[in-house]
Formats: structure tokens, C-alpha cells, sequence
């Protein structure tokens, strides 16, 4: 078992019994571990302890069940959407194919792409000339395979390549980027002036408007379905947002993770409900420890 599958597993765990407020020794049994060494993991891990964790994580779940009105964002992860320091310094500069270049199926581009770990479990990156074109987590064999078959499908004509310590090395940067150099190649820019990520789409007019828009919420926030409507001018239109959000092909860059629902309640992710918590709550502590 993975890391990050035992975290994955003791969230969960918590989430269904947060009233009872678990302590270190049932949360360690949970992960198949000793007191001990679960502890170390965790922290490694969240950069916080599990006590800690449990208390952040029993205000989600307790907002959860909290009908919608009143200021439901402060209500929802009690932070607001101004203010809260970035996770990572990082910086996203999306771009989206031209019609050309969706035409033309990537022909004379090189298609990079490959697997690593992140804090989240283990991912999918692909990147060509223009950008990063996709992020995806995986948890089996025939996720992995079919995140290539999608990539090969939007892009039928560019040459392939396999390169999953590149990928693994582009993944820690992005997720871990304060404690390692960045990778070489696109996106690579002076520590001091942060890390940049160029992010290549291809999508409707509408869903690059949702896609941008997500781009500004920072870590440690989190914006609902309809504030994310209201951002792009179409306040009307949650639901073509929600579906726009569900259709995000960049994972964590593109951070659909940090939209919930108006009652407060997660609500679904592409990836996974736990991984959507881990996220947001490791964000959420990472910002306050700034």
C-alpha cells in the first residue's frame, strides 16, 4: 500500500467518524501502522499532525451538513477568497490550441508524457512544446491507460514519448516546489521569480472562461459553483460551470478541487472525494502555516 493510500484510507475514517474525534492510536491502526511511524508519516506528509489534521478536517465535514444560507464560504472552510497565501508560489499562465493546431492533431509537435508520485497518489503528466496538455491521477493500471488512450485520441498526431522520470521530476516541483530545483525544459524560470507553469487546453470558448477563472482562486480558498458562475459574468449558469469543472484535463494547476457546493459540501471530483479533501485541507493548513 501507498502512502498516500494509507492517508487516502484514515481520511476516510475520519470523515465517518469525525464526532467521535479519533485519536493518533486509532488513526495508526486504521493505516496499518505503528503510533510511531504513522505520526512521522503523516507529517511528512500534511507538514501538520494528525491531531491537527482531524480538526480541520472535522470542520469540513461538520459544515457539510450545514444547509445553505447566510455567508456560506465563511461557514464552508472558514476562509475567505481574498487574501490567503498560495500554496506554493506557484504561477499558471493557461493558453488555449488554436483551431489549427487542433486541426492539424499536433503534427510536427513531440507529445512528452509520463508517471510519477505526488503527495496525492501517483499521476499522469503529459506536456508538448506549448505547454502542459495534461494531469491526471491515477489509481490503477487501467486509469493510466486510459488517460494515454485520451491524450492519443486529442492529439492523434504527434510523435509519442515516454519519459516518467522527467514527469516525476516535473511533479515534485509543482507539488514540493520549495524544497527542490525546477525541471528543465518548459517552465523552468528563476526561483525568485516563482514557479511558472504554462498550461496548453482545448475546449470551448465557455470552458476556458471557467478554466481561467479557476486559475485566480488561490490555495487555502475555495469558491462554490455559483460565485464561480457569477466570476466569468454568467450567473445563471452554475450547472454549465459544474459540468465545465468536471471537464477540467489539468488536475491541481487547473484547481477544480477548490470548488464546492452553495450548501458547503464538497461535492464530487473527478478524482476521488478523498483525494478532493486531502487537498483541500493540506492547502487550507499550508496557508495558515505561511
Amino acid at each position: 500500500m501507498t502512502d498516500y493510500a494509507r492517508i487516502e484510507k484514515v481520511i476516510r475514517h475520519i470523515a465517518a467518524h469525525y464526532r467521535e474525534q479519533p485519536d493518533l492510536g486509532e488513526l495508526a491502526s486504521v493505516a496499518g501502522l505503528s503510533p510511531h511511524h504513522f505520526h512521522r508519516l503523516f507529517k511528512a506528509w500534511a507538514g501538520t499532525t494528525p491531531k491537527d489534521f482531524v480538526q480541520h478536517l472535522t470542520a469540513l465535514e461538520a459544515r457539510r451538513r450545514l444547509q445553505a444560507g447566510g455567508d456560506v464560504l465563511g461557514t464552508a472552510l472558514d476562509v475567505g477568497l481574498s487574501g490567503p497565501g498560495r500554496l506554493h508560489d506557484l504561477c499558471v499562465s493557461l493558453e488555449a490550441a488554436s483551431p489549427g493546431e487542433i486541426k492539424s492533431g499536433g503534427r510536427g509537435w513531440t507529445l512528452v508524457a509520463g508517471c510519477g508520485e505526488t503527495p496525492f497518489g501517483r499521476a499522469l503528466l503529459a506536456w508538448t512544446p506549448r505547454g502542459i496538455c495534461r494531469l491526471a491521477f491515477l489509481d490503477s493500471d487501467a486509469g493510466a491507460a486510459q488517460a494515454e488512450a485520451e491524450l492519443r485520441r486529442d492529439w492523434p498526431q504527434a510523435e509519442w514519448r515516454r519519459d516518467d522520470r522527467e514527469a516525476g521530476r516535473r511533479l515534485r516541483a509543482m507539488f514540493e516546489p520549495c524544497r527542490l530545483p525546477p525541471p528543465a525544459g518548459e517552465g523552468r524560470q528563476d526561483a525568485e521569480e516563482g514557479r511558472r507553469w504554462q498550461v496548453l487546453v482545448r475546449g470551448t470558448k465557455f470552458q476556458q472562461r471557467v478554466w481561467r477563472a479557476l486559475v485566480e482562486v488561490p490555495a487555502g480558498a475555495v469558491e462554490t459553483y455559483s460565485g464561480l458562475a457569477r466570476r466569468i459574468g454568467a450567473p445563471r449558469g452554475a450547472r454549465a460551470v459544474g459540468s465545465a469543472v468536471g471537464d477540467n484535463p489539468v488536475a491541481f494547476l487547473i484547481p477544480c478541487h477548490r470548488v464546492i457546493q452553495a450548501s458547503g459540501a464538497c461535492g464530487n471530483y473527478h478524482w476521488g472525494t478523498e483525494r478532493k479533501k486531502a487537498m483541500l485541507v493540506r492547502e487550507r493548513i499550508s496557508a495558515r502555516l505561511k
